[in-house]
C-alpha cells in the first residue's frame, strides 16, 4: 500500500510539473537569412572652381601656401587672407595619375564655416 501511494505521488507529481512546462515551442532548423541592404556610397559634392585643378594650377591661382602637408597620398594645401583660410585636399583619381584637387574647405579665421568661392576669390585679390 505505501507503495502504491509513493507510485501515486510520483505520477502526481510528474503530471504537475509537465503542466508548468507549457508546449514546445518549435525551432526553426536553419536561421532565417538576413538580407542587409546594399551600403550607400555618398560622394561629397562640391560646385567650384578649384575641384580638378593641379596643385601647381591653384598655387598660380593664391600663391605661396601658407602650409603645404603631405599625408599618406594625400595633399593639403592651405591658403589665408585677413577674409578667411581655405584648405584644398589633393588625392590621384587612381595609382600613377597626377593628383587634383578633390576637396575644398574654406572657415573665417575664427574658425566658422565660410562659403568656398567667395573664400577663394577673396583670396585670389590680395
Amino acid at each position: 500500500m505505501i507503495q502504491s501511494h509513493r507510485l501515486a505521488a510520483i505520477a502526481g507529481l510528474a503530471l504537475t510539473l509537465g503542466a508548468c512546462a507549457g508546449p514546445a515551442i518549435p525551432r526553426p532548423s536553419t536561421p532565417p537569412a538576413v538580407t542587409a541592404p546594399p551600403p550607400t556610397v555618398v560622394k561629397p559634392v562640391q560646385n567650384n572652381a578649384l575641384i580638378g585643378n593641379s596643385a601647381d594650377a591653384i598655387g598660380r591661382m593664391f600663391g605661396k601656401p601658407r602650409l603645404d602637408v603631405t599625408e599618406g597620398a594625400g595633399r593639403k594645401l592651405q591658403f589665408a587672407g585677413t577674409a578667411c583660410v581655405l584648405d584644398i585636399y589633393f588625392y590621384a583619381a587612381r595609382a600613377g595619375a597626377a593628383p587634383v584637387a578633390t576637396h575644398v574647405d574654406a572657415r573665417t579665421p575664427d574658425g566658422r564655416n565660410a562659403e568656398v568661392n567667395s573664400c577663394a576669390q577673396a583670396l585670389q585679390q590680395r
